[in-house]
C-alpha cells in the first residue's frame, strides 16, 4: 500500500467544536494539521465552535476536509450533511453512517438485525417507567450503563450490583435522554481499525489495557494511564474473528475510509462487539495510529492516506 501524493492538496482539518469531546479534538486536530503538513499538504486548522466556520470553509476553499470533531455535532452526521451541502469532499463517513455509529442504541439494532454479535441490551429512555427487575432480568445484575450518544467513555458506569442501576442511570441521563444498558463481558478488550474503502481491511488487533477498571475517560487521554498491547494476547483464531467482526461491523453501519471498532473477546474466544467508532483519536499515541503504525503505516502516511480515500485515489488502496 502508498500513500497518495497530497503535495499542495488544501485539507481544512475541523477541530474543538462544541462537543464535550472539544479538548480532545483540537488536541487531535493539531497533531493531523503537523501530520498533513509533513506530507506536503496545504493543510489548516478550522475550530467549528461557531457558525462562521461555514463563512471560513467558503473563502478557504480546500480540496477536502478532515474531520477531527469527536462526540455531538461531528461524530454524529450533522457536519458531514453540511460538507455534502457545500460539495465538499470529506475524511470518514457518510451522514447515515455517521449518526448510526454515535447512536449506541440504533447501532446495536443494526448490529442484532445483520448477525453481528453484540451483548444483550436494553433501553432506558428518560420519562419512561423502568424497573431494576426488568434490567436484571434482561442483561444480568453486572451491567455497562451508557448514554445513548455520547463518546469517550463520558457518563459511563459499571454496575456491579443491582443496588447501583438506579445512580448509574442516573449518571447517564446527565448526558442524554435516552441510555443504553447492556450485559458486561468479562474478558479482553480490544480493537479494531478498518482502513480503505472497496474493499475495507482490518488492522492488527490491538488490546487495551487501562489503569482503571475500564477504559474511561481517563485511561485514554491521560498519560500512562493504559497500554496498547500489539498483536492482543488473545489466540490467533479470535484475533482473525475480531478482524472480520470489524469489516462486518463497518460495512454494517455503512462506515467509508476508517472507523475503529471495540470488541470484548471472552476466554473461551467468543467475541463481542461493543460500539465502532468513525472518528477516532488521531494522535500520534492514539489506538488507530498505534495499529497502523504495527502494520507499517507511520502516522503522516496514516493522515495522507485518508485524505485519498476521501478524494477517491485509488492508489490508497490495499
Amino acid at each position: 500500500m502508498q500513500a497518495p501524493d497530497i503535495a499542495g492538496v488544501r485539507v481544512a482539518v475541523l477541530m474543538g467544536g462544541r462537543s464535550a469531546e472539544r479538548e480532545v479534538s483540537l488536541n487531535t486536530g493539531e497533531q493531523v494539521v503537523a501530520a498533513l503538513l509533513e506530507r506536503g499538504a496545504d493543510a489548516f486548522p478550522i475550530d467549528t465552535a461557531q457558525p462562521s466556520f461555514i463563512d471560513e470553509l467558503r473563502v478557504t476553499k480546500p480540496d477536502v476536509a478532515f474531520i477531527c470533531l469527536h462526540g455531538r455535532y461531528g461524530e454524529d452526521g450533522t457536519v458531514q450533511g453540511l460538507l455534502e451541502l457545500l460539495d465538499l469532499p470529506y475524511v470518514g463517513s457518510g451522514v447515515l453512517a455517521s449518526a448510526l455509529a454515535m447512536d449506541k442504541v440504533a447501532s446495536k439494532h443494526v448490529f442484532s438485525a445483520c448477525g453481528v454479535p453484540t451483548p444483550p441490551y436494553v433501553v432506558v429512555r428518560e420519562g419512561r417507567p423502568w424497573s431494576d427487575e426488568e434490567v436484571v432480568d434482561a442483561v444480568g445484575p453486572r451491567c455497562v450503563v451508557k448514554p445513548a450518544s455520547e463518546g469517550s467513555a463520558i457518563g459511563v458506569t459499571i454496575v456491579h450490583d443491582p443496588s447501583e442501576l438506579a445512580p448509574a442511570i442516573a449518571e447517564a441521563f446527565r448526558h442524554d435522554s435516552v441510555v443504553l444498558v447492556e450485559r458486561f463481558i468479562d474478558g479482553t478488550e480490544v480493537t479494531v481499525g478498518v482502513l480503505g474503502v472497496d474493499p475495507p481491511f482490518a488492522l492488527p488487533t490491538l488490546e487495551i489495557v487501562p489503569a482503571h477498571e475500564f477504559y474511561d475517560y481517563e485511561s485514554k487521554y491521560v498519560p500512562g494511564m493504559s497500554r496498547h498491547i500489539i498483536p492482543a494476547r488473545v489466540p490467533e483464531e479470535a484475533r482473525e474473528l475480531c478482524a472480520k467482526l470489524a469489516v462486518a461491523a463497518h460495512e454494517a453501519l455503512g462506515c467509508r475510509g476508517v472507523s475503529r471498532t471495540d470488541i470484548i473477546v471472552e476466554p473461551s474466544g467468543e467475541a463481542w462487539v461493543l460500539e465502532v467508532n468513525t472518528i477516532p483519536g488521531m494522535t500520534r499515541t492514539s489506538l488507530l495510529p498505534d495499529a497502523a503504525r504495527a502494520a507499517g503505516i507511520e502516522f503522516p502516511e496514516l493522515c495522507a492516506l485518508l485524505v485519498g480515500y476521501a478524494l477517491g485515489d485509488s492508489s490508497s488502496e490495499a
